[in-house]
């Protein structure tokens, strides 16, 4: 189970009051408002530094007035900071479109390539109301990837020229042919200020007491304070005499209509995607709310808009800069919005400072930017994944055609290599002393007839046969291929035992109703398989039965993730107690793996409260080893505690259970809490019509009450109050089979599709750890 839902905060019992009914949350800082400034004030002078350098080198990379960058920063910070959906992410111009607007520049003029990007922008704005946010997200990764990393090497052949002190050509081939020539004929000053750049780059992460200080900050101060103090006669940036007056509007461009179109849909579809992708990886980097994707980008198309209609670069969400601001420690959007001020007070009181920058210190930034593009990380990853064709074809087509081309060859790949997968179907025989087994994996049509053929005629007469039918797809030429050959197979003295992992296309075929697609309703028979069983064999044969379809069927599946499990050891990220009752399945319920979850389950997932002076004192040491063990040991981040309904437990606690001297009474007397906790919040005919039947109450105040039992434990209160252990509460209604979330906003559970739906709404008040908890 992942950890990424919701930061929940639980019920705390203040330690000067013992009673149930003073529980709460401690109270979580708000989101935005003036008393985080003291975090987002430095955060925001922070990602300025960052801002100012990238801005200015990637007006100079996109052939664009170096003020234009400026304005891009400014704009994307004030005007995507207030309008947004994602709050600590920061935009401005960035590397991206680099290579699309250099094109647009030298077709157009830079004054046209204003208006493309005001229309960009309300195309944007266009798509956001029309909610296609998430849609833009399907593309694949490596086609992503793969053009960053050509706009990374065409970035890089274009601006080592400006390093070495000459021009660079529009063609990344042509660049690539005339760096020799150009290393041969570099301007030395140029050099010197470009190679300072490089070495403070690659050197200072390095360092890591100056680490808080942008690297690309210090890289161009030093290489302009260098070019000063040693008069080397290097191109400076040059700004107008008046930085403010703008005095540019954007003029309509001169040429097909159809072609100005597909140039603004273009602009729009690659600074969404970049912009979208961006802000769901600073989700990832922080516990706030989560982006309201949608509203980011009608922020991002309103930030266009004005850009281009000041005269400023295209406007995206810049993963650079957003990094740089979360690790800054910003808390809320004020910090976005206030680098975009503080460029604006820069250029006003600084513009003689920028002007003294060398435009070969400017370039070399990219350079090294450019190759940053291309992760090798990625490439490994994407190696792994059988995708690295789509990638290289992709990176390759953006650096000798175009982008938009690119990244059409790398959708025709990707569609191609989606084809093939499809229709490569792999059909396996093997001889297992007393019977043959026949595995067929994929989808199986027409196409893998012949092979399936092959394949069974491998099999002697006369003999038994098992075949897996692990596929997704049985079409009719496959399903006649393989009924024609049992029948016959049984006709000849054999027997055929056909085992459908996943759906019953085989069984639906031969009982005449082929299904068409993927039935949602189809049991999983290799997951239960007990539903399956005969009644009249005994428990020890069904037992046996599933170890053996476990070692056929699933062991070779999962063999290599225990193999490295069983190498490295556990490493789980959540403690998840729930009860012993066997009609839950964790791993079920929460779509979780090996190596995923430290379980502990007991009668009615109860966390007995520890007494005396120990950690554990008279309570049930068992839970207390299992509490300890996960926090201390393995360190997990989360702790959730799942109740379920019809609980035989809170059945019993309801009929007085608990005061006996049988077993069970001295474990359930742990449930005490829960019961004062009950008869005090669910008396009326409201609660208990809200709540649905008693037991089901109870048991949902239970999973409050064992979350409150949690913070008794030194070890774990210490630690949720440092954020770096975080409790969750859940129940799963088994009859509907639908897990509930503890809204940690109302005390009140909540089905995780609803919770799901309002964490990208305002509402969603689950995600939000400023919302304080009123129990239930």
């Amino acid at each position: 189970m992942s950890s990424h839902s919701s930061r929940a905060t639980v019920p705390e019992t203040h330690p000067d009051d013992q009673s149930l009914n003073r529980s709460r949350h401690p109270r979580s800082p708000k989101w935005g408002g003036l008393h985080h400034l003291r975090h987002d004030l430095p955060a925001s002078i922070v990602v300025f530094l960052v801002a100012i350098p990238l801005s200015l080198g990637i007006a100079l990379a996109s052939g664009a007035p170096i003020t234009a960058g400026l304005i891009a920063a400014a704009v994307g910070g004030i005007v995507v900071g207030a309008a947004g959906g994602s709050a600590l992410q920061a935009s401005g111009p960035a590397a991206g479109l680099t290579v699309v607007v250099a094109g647009f520049v030298h077709e157009y003029g830079w004054a046209a390539t204003c208006a493309i990007t005001v229309a960009a922008g309300l195309i944007q704005i266009a798509l956001g109301c029309l909610g296609v946010a998430r849609a833009a997200l399907a593309i694949s990764p490596a086609i992503v990837h793969g053009m960053l990393a050509g706009i990374g090497i065409t970035i890089t052949l274009a601006q080592i020229h400006v390093v070495l002190g000459g021009k660079s050509s529009s063609s990344a081939t042509e660049n690539l042919v005339a760096l020799p020539g150009q290393v041969l004929h570099a301007n030395p000053a140029a050099a010197v200020a470009g190679v300072i750049v490089i070495a403070v780059l690659l050197v200072w992460p390095k360092l890591p007491k100056v680490r808080a200080v942008p690297a690309a900050l210090v890289a161009i101060v030093l290489a302009t304070v260098a070019a000063s103090t040693l008069g080397l006669d290097a191109v400076r940036v040059d700004l107008p005499a008046n930085v403010l007056d703008l005095g540019l509007a954007p003029e309509m461009p001169h040429g097909s209509w159809s072609a100005i179109a597909l140039a603004a849909l273009t602009m729009a579809v690659i600074a969404s995607i970049e912009s979208l992708l961006s802000a769901v990886a600073v989700d990832r980097m922080h516990d706030g709310p989560r982006a309201r994707l949608n509203r980011e980008l009608v922020g991002q198309g309103l930030a266009n808009s004005a850009s281009g209609l000041l005269g400023g670069l295209p406007v995206t969400g810049v993963i650079v800069r957003s990094s740089t601001n979360v690790a800054a420690g910003a808390k809320s959007r004020a910090s976005t919005i206030l680098h975009g001020v503080w460029v604006i007070v820069f250029v006003v009181l600084a513009a003689g400072l920028v002007e003294q920058i060398p435009l070969a210190a400017l370039a070399a930034l990219l350079v090294v930017l450019g190759v940053r593009m291309v992760k090798p990380e990625e490439i490994r990853e994407l190696r792994r994944h059988r995708e690295l064709a789509i990638y290289v074809v992709t990176a390759f087509g953006v650096v000798e055609l175009n982008l938009l081309e690119g990244v059409a060859l790398g959708i025709g790949v990707a569609v191609l290599q989606a084809l093939y997968r499809l229709t490569h179907t792999k059909i396996r025989t093997e001889y297992k002393g007393d019977f043959w087994h026949v595995v067929v994996e994929g989808s199986l049509t027409f196409t893998a007839v012949p092979r399936l053929n092959r394949a069974l005629a491998q099999v002697p007469p006369g003999v038994c046969v098992d075949v897996d039918l692990n596929v997704d797809y049985l079409d009719h030429a496959a399903f006649e291929a393989l009924h024609n050959w049992r029948v016959t197979h049984e006709r000849l003295g054999g027997r055929v035992d056909i085992d459908e992992v996943h759906e019953s296309w085989y069984e639906n075929a031969v009982s005449g109703t082929p299904a068409g697609r993927k039935s949602p309703t189809t049991v999983a028979t290799w997951f239960f398989p007990w539903t399956h069983r005969r009644p009249e064999v005994a428990p020890k044969a069904h037992l046996l039965q599933g170890v053996s379809e476990f070692q056929r069927v699933t062991a070779p599946l999962v063999r290599p993730v225990l193999a490295e499990l069983a190498e490295q050891g556990q490493s789980p990220s959540q403690l998840f107690i729930t009860c012993s009752d066997s009609r839950l399945v964790p791993h079920l319920m929460t779509a979780s793996g090996p190596g995923d979850l430290f379980t502990v389950r007991n009668v009615g997932n109860l966390v007995p409260r520890p007494v005396g002076g120990g950690a554990s004192g008279d309570a049930d040491v068992s839970v207390a080893a299992a509490i300890e063990y996960a926090t201390e040991v393995l360190g997990v981040s989360t702790i959730t505690v799942c109740g379920h309904s019809g609980c035989g437990a809170m059945g019993a606690l309801l009929d007085g259970a608990g005061d006996g001297d049988r077993p069970i009474d001295a474990w359930l007397a742990h449930g005490a809490h829960t019961m004062a906790r009950y008869r005090v919040d669910s008396a009326t005919e409201e609660a208990e019509e809200v709540a649905g039947s008693k037991q089901d109450q109870l048991g949902r105040l239970n999973v409050l009450q064992q979350l409150d039992n949690l913070l008794a434990y030194p070890g774990v209160s210490e630690r949720v109050e440092a954020g770096t252990l975080h409790l969750t509460g859940m129940f799963f209604d088994i009859g509907s089979a639908e897990m509930h979330l503890l809204d940690p906003a109302t005390g009140t559970f909540a089905p995780v599709g609803a919770m799901e739906v309002s964490a990208g709404s305002e509402a969603g008040a689950h995600s939000d750890p400023s919302r304080e908890h009123v129990p239930a």
